[in-house]
């Protein structure tokens, strides 16, 4: 690895939240900002700063960092170029989490709703994946993820097919979009636990990952233990992604595009992947969070939507790219 490279991504990533904070319909000036970070209890200009602009920073740099190194992690584990949180249903399990929080009315009873049944739709989803192939290998997990991550779509479909009213319907679409706004510090201390812990197991894949190049049989000669590196990274993916899907909604190719962007620059070691990958992750969804509110197209452009523009060409490249360069 580059020297520079982990200096160079802090040093993006703390170039951007400056932006982040200054950024917006109104736009501040530093010496706004900083007057708000010393008094939080200002005026106006300080609020929003402090109450609006800074827990969207912390979110955006959380669930950008913990998409990162989940895709990292799973490319790694699965050695699939195009693995991602949502192959194994962690997202779509989060949605129809949140989905049933919207459909039959707990968000509007508890403020918090939508994102802790978005929480425990991740983790049922991961759960079954991990019971229904824990007697097979890695293709059996991809093929569990992928039964699982289309039975929690069905759902998704079937709660908007039945959707009561145009507004519920469009509630859920909404969500769906994957957004910052209006989020607050509640969000930013429901979903930071579960990030840190996610991020904790994923990191601990680090040295298994690197063996795991050699082939399943080499690694448990070297004395890896693939079941319980199996369970780190999907509990972490589970924890961590499906905290990020329960506050911020769907947010798709972060975890496929970031190992992408670093690979070469570490030598394609998997291990080494992992946290210039949850940088670079971070530095996507910020800057696209910010070029959400800087482009004006009539309506707000959701931020998922934004990087999904963004992502699925890369991902159409990727396929061709691989496809060429397949024996």
């Amino acid at each position: 690895m580059s020297r520079w490279l982990l200096p160079g991504l802090l040093a993006v990533l703390a170039l951007l939240s400056a932006v982040s904070l200054l950024a917006g319909t109104v736009w501040f000036t530093p010496a706004d900002a900083l007057a708000a970070l010393r008094n939080p209890h200002g005026d106006l200009l300080q609020l929003v700063i402090t109450e609006v602009r800074l827990p969207r920073l912390a979110l955006a740099i959380l669930v950008g960092a913990i998409l990162g190194l989940s895709g990292a992690v799973l490319q790694g584990l699965l050695r699939n170029p195009l693995a991602e949180p949502g192959l194994l249903g962690v997202s779509s399990g989060a949605s129809l989490g949140a989905v049933i929080a919207l459909y039959y009315g707990f968000a509007a009873a508890f403020t918090l709703a939508t994102p802790l049944f978005a929480l425990v739709g991740a983790l049922s989803t991961i759960s079954v994946a991990l019971l229904l192939s824990r007697t097979g290998g890695t293709l059996s997990l991809i093929l569990t993820g992928v039964a699982v991550s289309t039975i929690a779509g069905a759902g998704l479909s079937l709660a908007l097919n039945l959707a009561p009213n145009p507004y519920a319907a469009y509630e859920i679409m909404t969500w769906l979009m994957g957004s910052l706004n209006d989020r607050s510090w509640d969000h930013v201390l429901l979903a930071t636990p579960f990030i840190l812990a996610g991020g904790f197991l994923l990191f601990l894949t680090a040295p298994a990952l690197d063996a795991l190049t050699l082939g399943e049989r080499q690694a448990e000669s070297l004395g890896v233990d693939l079941k319980r590196l199996r369970l780190l990274a999907l509990l972490g993916t589970a924890l961590g992604v499906g905290a990020a899907t329960a506050v911020t909604g769907t947010i798709l190719f972060v975890g496929l595009i970031s190992p992408h962007l670093v690979r070469p620059l570490v030598r394609h070691q998997p291990g080494a992947v992992l946290l210039p990958s949850a940088l670079v992750g971070a530095i996507i969804v910020l800057a696209a969070d910010i070029a959400t509110r800087l482009l004006r197209f009539g309506p707000d452009v959701k931020l998922g939507v934004f990087i999904s523009v963004i992502g699925a060409p890369f991902f159409l490249w990727l396929v061709l790219h691989l496809r060429k360069t397949s024996p």
